[in-house]
């Protein structure tokens, strides 16, 4: 099978055309873990202009072991730019310069954990003001984007039932401050950002495993496996190396499970690119379960469960840190991704 040719142009930083699908979504998302503080976290905007709200999410891993979160549904009347709820993202250089802020609430959790019950956390643990502000660079040309035609004109095609129609990610630097209460810290750290565009709905995958890894300025990686409700997998990825990205022929993950609810605690990648072999292996350091419920067309009541693990990760006698999330559809009480 020919590859996918994408289009991915510096304009495609910017917001796209609102489309007439209901669950037409543009999202931006971005992470930073700093290896001296250990101390990270991420902010995203998902504009869902055509339901009147953006989905806004703050998530900051603090060094004692604590998260402060928050999400909100705050509205908005178009897609014009990525600001609501107290976030805003701007591209100052395309590519090369993004700037993220968030100054609101947070509610401050002890045992993270419980956000499992967002009703209850939310009432249960302190709200507390909060600032971020960073400074984005990028470290590599991004990777992605919008699939097209030969000629390149834009595919057309249903994907009302997806989760994005354009995506692209990229490894990053990112320098700042985080507060939180009365206290702040510094960040000189790296993460991985990306951009999707198009509808979506959380409940298209049956599950997914999206790691993001950073070894500093010169090394990372990123690893993604797809699983539909008929068990075909997209497998994918990028090994980020001598200032480029190579893209990832396989992808293999195993995963240790702890608790009766089966978070993931630790994890061991394989992947090749080419004649390269790479193992990786991760520990969870500190994890926060995330919830999405949305009724179908059909009336049935979907549940996804986002699990959002702080990750240290170990590869050829280097350690980084980076982001493991883990989307499993719930049936019967169970994340239909664990084994077993």
């Amino acid at each position: 099978m020919d590859p996918m040719k994408l289009r991915l142009e510096p304009s495609d930083e910017y917001t796209h055309p609102l489309e007439a699908a209901t669950n037409f979504n543009e999202s931006m998302y971005f992470n930073v873990f700093d290896p001296s503080g250990r101390i990270g976290g991420f902010c995203r905007l998902g504009n869902r202009a055509n339901e009147g709200y953006a989905e806004m999410t703050a998530c900051l891993y603090l060094p004692d072991g604590r998260i402060g979160f928050m999400f909100s549904r705050a509205e908005i009347t178009n897609n014009n730019a990525f600001d609501a709820g107290g976030m805003r993202f701007e591209v100052v250089k395309p590519f090369e310069e993004l700037a993220v802020s968030y100054r609101g609430k947070v509610v401050l959790l002890d045992e993270p954990l419980q956000m499992a019950n967002p009703r209850k956390a939310f009432t249960e643990n302190p709200w507390v003001d909060s600032v971020v502000e960073l400074e984005y660079r990028g470290l590599v040309p991004a990777f992605g984007g919008e699939p097209v035609n030969d000629d390149g004109s834009a595919l057309v095609e249903d994907l009302s039932g997806g989760f994005a129609r354009g995506h692209y990610e990229q490894h990053v630097g990112a320098r700042g401050v985080i507060a939180v209460g009365d206290e702040e810290w510094e960040i000189d750290g790296f993460g991985l950002r990306d951009h999707s565009w198009g509808p979506r709905f959380w409940q298209a995958p049956w599950w997914y495993r999206w790691l993001t890894i950073n070894f500093g300025d010169d090394a990372g990686f990123v690893l993604s496996i797809i699983t539909n409700r008929e068990n075909k997998q997209r497998i994918g990825g990028v090994v980020f190396e001598d200032g480029t990205y190579t893209h990832l022929d396989s992808c293999e993950i195993d995963t240790d499970w702890a608790g009766a609810d089966s978070y993931h605690r630790e994890i061991r990648a394989r992947a090749t690119a080419g004649d390269r072999t790479y193992e990786i292996e991760g520990t969870v350091l500190n994890l926060i379960p995330l919830r999405n419920r949305r009724t179908s067309p059909e009336g049935e009541q979907l549940v996804t469960r986002i699990s959002e693990g702080m990750t240290e990760w170990r590869w050829n006698g280097r350690t980084g840190y980076g982001l493991s999330e883990y989307l499993d559809q719930i049936v019967d009480g169970r994340p239909v991704g664990v084994a077993g």
